[in-house]
């Protein structure tokens, strides 16, 4: 058995994040010492392993809680924890080359090629990363996402730049608390909904509630919206019902 200090020790975190996750309900020691100090067994170790693989992906506390929850295999928790890794590291690794890239073309006395300021959202690209969203869709709903073609008109940069953008815009206005009915909020929905519907994407407000339901609700889904802020699939869903209220 490992005291709380020598955990943390081991963990490379504090004695405070450990307590946290003890009161929170997510790592309970195994035992407790006559003394009263919280004692860590060999099972607790690997749960905190498992614990802080979630955390390098950003998951929320209450998010990791859910995946670690009664019956959970470990596994079946690594293998999962292996393949989102993975595909960060191919993601990451697409973005090093486009920015060493960017980094070397003014020290040669270069514009960068055009062609590769945005290595990394081409379709080929697009496809390989949404393959584990695409995995997930067919075996938890039998279907399956369109794959992406080359774009004609509008490019796909300019379609994940604009989702990123409005995300991003969603994410501040959570952060600075201002309320789903706010107009700048809604302003930012309505240009969203107008964008998507310029550029070949059909979207009604009320479809639109759907939509944002439907990622709130996923467990994928929404651990890749609160990923990016906590909160920000419930307050993306709430904005959007809003929204449509008025519209």
């Amino acid at each position: 058995m490992w005291t709380v200090k020598e955990t943390a020790t081991l963990a490379g975190v504090t004695v405070k994040t450990l307590h946290h996750y003890h009161r929170i309900g997510l790592l309970i020691p195994g035992e407790t010492s006559p003394a009263g100090y919280r004692l860590y067994s060999p099972e607790n170790l690997e749960r905190l392993q498992e614990i802080l693989f979630f955390r390098a992906l950003e998951f929320p506390l209450r998010e990791i809680k859910n995946a670690l929850g009664p019956g959970a295999d470990r596994r079946q928790v690594l293998r999962r924890q292996r393949s989102l890794l993975l595909a960060r590291r191919k993601q990451f690794a697409v973005l090093l080359e486009t920015l060493d890239e960017a980094l070397g073309s003014p020290a040669q006395g270069a514009s960068m090629d055009p062609a590769k300021l945005f290595t990394g959202l081409d379709s080929t690209q697009w496809n390989q990363a949404l393959r584990e969203q695409n995995d997930y869709l067919k075996d938890r709903y039998g279907f399956e996402l369109e794959t992406v073609e080359p774009p004609q008109g509008p490019g796909l940069n300019e379609m994940a730049a604009e989702a990123i953008t409005f995300q991003d815009a969603l994410a501040q206005a959570l952060v600075d608390h201002k309320p789903v009915s706010d107009p700048g909020v809604r302003a930012r929905l309505a240009e969203h909904l107008a964008f998507l519907n310029a550029h070949g994407h059909p979207v009604t407000p009320l479809y639109f509630v759907g939509q944002t339901k439907f990622l709130r609700d996923d467990d994928f889904h929404r651990n890749m919206l609160e990923g990016r802020q906590t909160g920000l699939a419930y307050y993306l869903a709430a904005a959007a019902e809003a929204f449509a209220a008025g519209a």
